[in-house]
């Protein structure tokens, strides 16, 4: 059976493509789309860049005829339970509108699902940041007013830690770990037996501050701030994903242009580089906690994994949890082509959005 498959993964400025025949990628590009092209409605930049996506593909004579499914980047959608969704009316409909929010990555699903009618194949969506499969105990706040939210790197934290899996042996499904994601945002999750019970909303300023995420605040002061006239409410959102952390206190959110500064002696970025150290193995320590002490393996990824200086540091504090792998990067073009071959390949089932579990009935027993 044809294995073929186009992987689309669209970001602010731009839209990744790539074309797998199986598990090897046997083309890649980043699209670059202009500051007009992507500045209208979600409707307008759809039309543009599937007409970019599909030149390119015709200049590279990729045969569209050939390819057996194509997968987009899954945007924002309602809370939904891990897995490879088909694209659906419902799912259209709620991308194209922003219904749970704006955010390119909306246009994942929907270019997949156009091109695809065009060639009577099947599109699908993979692991979407808004999987949300926490246990009601992780839920709640000191407040009846705020519950929390899971929000977090779903497709690369699944897509290592079924990698890890399946390098060893076991299924995911048996298998107690905790996958620290270390990009521009920060997410650690708990996964039990193949489910995320519990994991740090870093979008929404939880959890350690990150190259450009301010992180957990103290809250009072935060208020305090809030209420001030210092600055304006967008003002302060953009201060807690965009603008904070490692950028607002040293200009710089690249990680390379930071450890350069330590070694030429500069002591406030070594010391807010182990502090974000300190506060990653604080998040994993905690998320043991949740695993009852019980974890099979620690799993440090993204970008910042490729870091020495960074990743030893973590390991530093918590090597007593368990074994420390690093799976560095987030190949999301890969990850988005593994969950469609699964479906393929028959090891799991495509789940149709809409008619999803509710996170009460997917709870499992934490001990």
């Amino acid at each position: 059976m044809s294995e073929r498959i186009l992987t689309i993964n669209p970001g602010s400025t731009s839209t990744k493509i790539g074309i797998f025949d199986g598990t090897e990628q046997v083309f890649t590009k980043t699209l670059r789309h202009s500051a007009e092209a992507v500045g209208g409605p979600l409707s307008d930049q759809l039309t543009i860049r599937r007409q970019v996506v599909l030149d390119v593909l015709a200049q590279e004579q990729i045969e569209l005829k050939a390819l057996t499914a194509i997968v987009g980047r899954g945007g924002l959608l309602r809370p939904l339970v891990s897995g490879t969704y088909r694209v659906n009316q419902e799912m259209r409909e709620d991308l194209l509108n922003g219904t749970f929010g704006v955010h390119a990555s909306n246009l994942g699903g929907l270019l997949a699902d156009e091109i695809g009618q065009t060639l009577s194949i099947p599109a699908f969506i993979v692991d979407p940041v808004v999987v949300d499969e926490l246990e009601p105990i992780a839920r709640l706040t000191g407040l009846p007013e705020l519950e929390r939210k899971s929000i977090f790197h779903a497709l690369n934290q699944k897509a290592v830690a079924k990698r890890y899996a399946k390098e060893i042996g076991t299924p995911y499904e048996q298998l107690r770990l905790i996958v620290a994601h270390m990009g521009g945002g920060i997410t650690v999750g708990a996964h039990l037996n193949g489910r995320v019970i519990d994991v740090n909303n870093g979008l929404d300023g939880e959890g350690t501050f990150s190259p450009e995420r301010s992180g957990s605040l103290p809250v009072g002061q935060l208020v305090e701030l809030c209420y001030s006239t210092k600055y304006k409410l967008e003002e302060m959102k953009r201060l807690v994903v965009g603008s904070g952390g490692l950028v607002a206190h040293l200009g710089t959110y690249d990680a390379i242009e930071i450890e350069r500064r330590i070694d030429d002696g500069d002591e406030k970025a070594a010391l807010l580089y182990e502090a974000m150290a300190y506060r990653v193995a604080k998040e994993i320590a905690a998320q043991s906690a949740v695993l009852y002490g019980q974890v099979d393996a620690v799993i440090l990824t993204g970008g910042l994994a490729y870091s020495d200086r960074l990743t030893k540091a973590i390991e530093e504090r918590i090597a007593h949890i368990g074994s420390v792998i690093r799976i560095p990067g987030e190949d999301e073009l890969r990850a988005l082509a593994e969950g469609v071959l699964r479906v393929l390949r028959q090891e799991e089932q495509a789940k149709e959005y809409g008619g999803e579990l509710t996170w009460l009935e997917n709870s499992t027993s934490l001990s």
